[in-house]
């Protein structure tokens, strides 16, 4: 089925990311049957909704680090079991309190999710093909979201929210036991690995800016860099967007628009589904503008900061209009915008850091971009409570966009050290490019 093995982990990483998002999607969706079940008022929803990141946040970095150690096998094993037993146990929660714990925990499980996959990513890689790898892969994300609202709501409705996360479950146990058969952490372990896919994966890997005269380095001389704090800054507010809207527009549909949750289940849908095709279709553009400049900075930092900014507006406006339509149609523009820039955090990190450490690294930018996590659902919920109103609260997540794309455009720098490998990299591009066009110019003489 696949010419090239690399390409079926790209895709198990897919599929893995559509069972995160619909975990972690399942409980915004259920959220108006759990509110009047437990007697929850706004503040203590966004309270339940902000638990998740607290240990999602922590475990960024700890699962990030381990996939260095341990490799991403091991750790995708683990996190996938304790991350699905936590979703069923939702169903069996019968408080606050309870509730509450149970997401932290769930959220621990999930936390060394896309730093591990973007370990999994650089370890099978030529660089040229990396953006697009973790476009790809990060790809199931909306989709998994996308399709969670009616899966949970029709469940929800029919046989009772709890059923939900039950059968959840069983999906992320069954996936954890396909990965475990098929998959090894490196190229050159797996038998079904040729050697001409084996050749080019390590021929690419070569052109890696990452200076190997680094190597020796240690892991906190990299998460003190401006660019990689920067990085993280900008991911901040990217997932301050993406939290918002996952945790609180179901919720802002039903009570500030009166849609049905069925209704709801159904336009929730389409914003995840337009930032499918965002999040590949950045991977893409950013590695055609790599692959045709030889600019490698240059083209992630374009794509991001348009992108970011475009995504700044139309979440800012979503807040401002008042029909149903217009607040779908900004906020599946936002939301495809937002994930243009998915896959470029990562390829930041994979262009600047040598492959030894980019789990680490990984899970240091995503913890820190992932306290948005635990602020905004909870912020989002005073806003509504205290304001009677979810228009400060979209305006704030747009404003926040525009620091981080700024930040991006105006500090993010190719990491001391590794400029000159860097310039290296890009003239072998451009001689590349060069002896093409004169072997298809013999071709044609």
């Amino acid at each position: 089925m696949f010419r090239n093995y690399r390409w079926y982990i790209v895709f198990i990483l897919f599929l893995a990311a559509i069972i995160n998002y619909i975990d972690r999607t399942a409980l915004s969706v259920a959220m108006p049957f759990i509110s009047k079940r437990f007697h929850l008022d706004p503040a203590e929803m966004g309270m339940i909704l902000s638990s998740f990141f607290i240990g999602y946040a922590l475990f960024n970095f700890i699962g990030g680090y381990f996939s260095d150690v341990i490799g991403p096998k091991k750790v995708f094993a683990v996190s996938m079991t304790v991350w699905s037993i936590f979703c069923g146990l939702t169903a069996m929660t019968f408080s606050f309190t309870s509730l509450f714990i149970v997401r932290l925990m769930f959220g621990i499980g999930e936390g060394p999710f896309s730093s591990t996959a973007n370990k999994a990513v650089n370890n099978w890689f030529p660089i040229k093909e990396r953006a697009r790898a973790v476009g790809i892969n990060q790809a199931g994300l909306p989709i998994g979201g996308a399709i969670s609202g009616p899966i949970v709501g029709l469940i929800a409705l029919h046989w009772g929210w709890e059923w939900s996360f039950v059968v959840i479950t069983l999906i992320g146990l069954l996936w954890t036991v396909i990965w475990v058969k098929t998959v090894t952490d490196r190229p050159q372990d797996h038998p079904k690995v040729s050697k001409a896919e084996l050749q080019v994966i390590r021929k690419g890997q070569q052109e890696t800016t990452a200076s190997s005269s680094s190597a020796s380095l240690p892991l906190s001389h990299y998460i003190k860099q401006p660019t990689v704090l920067v990085t993280a800054i900008a991911f901040f507010a990217y997932n301050y967007i993406i939290f918002f809207f996952l945790t609180w527009f179901p919720s802002y549909l039903t009570m500030a628009k009166h849609l049905s949750i069925m209704k709801m289940s159904v336009v929730t849908m389409i914003p995840w589904s337009v930032g499918a095709l965002g999040l590949i279709g950045g991977g893409i553009i950013t590695d055609y503008i790599y692959n045709k400049t030889g600019k490698l900075m240059f083209s992630r930092k374009v794509v991001l900061v348009t992108c970011l900014l475009g995504s700044a507006v139309c979440v800012g406006l979503t807040g401002i209009v008042s029909s149903v339509n217009s607040i779908v149609t900004l906020m599946a523009l936002g939301i495809c915008f937002l994930y243009m820039t998915a896959s470029i955090y990562w390829a930041i990190i994979q262009d600047t850091v040598i492959g030894e450490k980019v789990g680490g690294v990984s899970g240091f930018v995503h913890g820190l971009a992932n306290i948005s996590g635990i602020i905004g659902p909870t912020v989002t919920g005073l806003i509504v409570q205290y304001t009677g109103k979810f228009t400060s609260a979209f305006l704030l997540a747009g404003g926040l966009a525009i620091i981080g794309a700024l930040a991006v455009a105006f500090f993010v720098k190719p990491l001391q050290g590794t400029l000159e490998k860097n310039e290296r990299a890009e003239d072998m591009l451009s001689v590349r490019r060069n002896r093409d066009k004169l072997e298809q110019y013999s071709e044609l003489s």
